[in-house]
């Protein structure tokens, strides 16, 4: 390892970063495994010296969470329903102590296609807020997260917060993850799901899945479908092979083939969104 910085002030590391490549630290719990019997020989910027950087916070329209915020932070944090899904998948990230280590940001910015945090965060329609010496500017989720480990982040650029909109109270989520085994698995399916509500019926749909593309991806004409439908157990029947297939486009590897994995995502949708018609529509 060359060079080693820990600054205690967003603008100290901005311009360490405005005066060389970094590689850029938040929790680590990527970078490090991903090392193992090989030498540190990269230049890093290690964040957690920014308090002002860790936190979830109510901006009025919008919730702001710091970008050291962790997954253990998220689950103990007092948010809405809307929240729900999230809070599960960060209960799916590794064990106890990565869930200590690991954060929000540092998960979308390693961008793997089966990033747990990835489909709520779409569906919660989330943006990036991206830092630089020279300004801030914010990115939804979806155009943060442009391939297989690839990003829109430059690199004069620290990911700063996730700023998640508000929604209605009645907003309701999910989580579905689909692996190999129950804990500590890398995803063969996820899906986020958000319900706005309009009385017995569905205002507003968003369904995002990962790892069945490169990146997690919305599914416009699923939600299109759900809009306007009872919320009841037959919630699921409106989805079908066509509001789902021409969107993900699954690959065949050591998880699954890519058969299974579309078959799976469907039958995940149907249980997923019949469970969650039956749960608000009780409540209604």
């Amino acid at each position: 390892m060359s060079v080693y910085l820990r600054p205690d002030n967003l603008e100290e590391a901005l311009d360490a970063l405005r005066c060389r490549p970094l590689t850029v630290l938040a929790g680590g719990t990527d970078y490090f495994p991903g090392r193992v019997g090989r030498p540190l020989d990269d230049d890093l910027l290690d964040l957690t010296g920014i308090a002002a950087l860790r936190g979830i916070a109510d901006e009025g329209g919008y919730w702001r969470i710091g970008a050291l915020t962790t997954w253990m932070d998220l689950v103990r944090a007092d948010l809405p329903a809307c929240f729900d899904g999230l809070k599960d998948a960060a209960r799916e990230v590794g064990g106890v102590q990565i869930q200590n280590a690991g954060t929000l940001a540092g998960n979308l910015c390693n961008a793997s296609p089966a990033a747990d945090g990835a489909p709520n965060l779409a569906a919660l329609e989330a943006e990036v807020e991206l830092s630089a010496a020279d300004g801030v500017r914010r990115l939804p989720v979806t155009d943060f997260l442009t391939g297989n480990r690839t990003t829109a982040l430059e690199s004069n650029e620290i990911v700063t917060a996730v700023l998640v909109p508000k929604l209605p109270g009645a907003a309701a989520s999910a989580f579905l993850k689909l692996g190999a085994r129950r804990y500590l698995v890398i995803s063969i399916v996820m899906i986020g799901i958000v319900l706005v509500p309009d009385g017995g019926t569905v205002g507003n749909a968003r369904i995002a899945v990962g790892a069945c593309s490169p990146v997690t991806r919305r599914l416009p004409a699923l939600e299109a479908a759900l809009n306007g439908r009872p919320l009841d157990a037959a919630l699921g029947e409106a989805v079908s092979a066509e509001t789902v297939e021409t969107v993900l486009t699954p690959i065949d590897d050591v998880r699954g083939s890519a058969g299974f994995r579309m078959d799976a995502t469907l039958t995940m949708l149907r249980r997923g969104l019949s469970d969650m018609g039956r749960r608000i529509g009780a409540g209604a």
